[in-house]
């Protein structure tokens, strides 16, 4: 089985989450994680169809922490 890694980021200007993967390939964004996470998991299968990968694939998310320091 396939996994992918789908990294999940806040923009703190935008104030919205977003989830991005390469190889799927999938750039999404939302205010609530919770929903982004969701719409990760309902368009990942769709994707990896379109683009000729196997869809049995296991998505792992990971969140990334920045910080800016002055």
């Amino acid at each position: 089985m396939n996994e992918y890694i789908v990294l999940l980021n806040w923009d703190d200007e935008a104030q919205k989450w977003y989830a991005q993967n390469d190889d799927i390939p999938i750039l999404l964004e939302d205010f609530s994680l919770d929903t982004l996470i969701s719409r990760v998991k309902q368009a990942a299968p769709e994707m990896l169809e379109l683009n000729k990968l196997p869809t049995n694939a296991r998505l792992l998310f990971k969140m990334e922490a920045q910080a800016v320091v002055a």
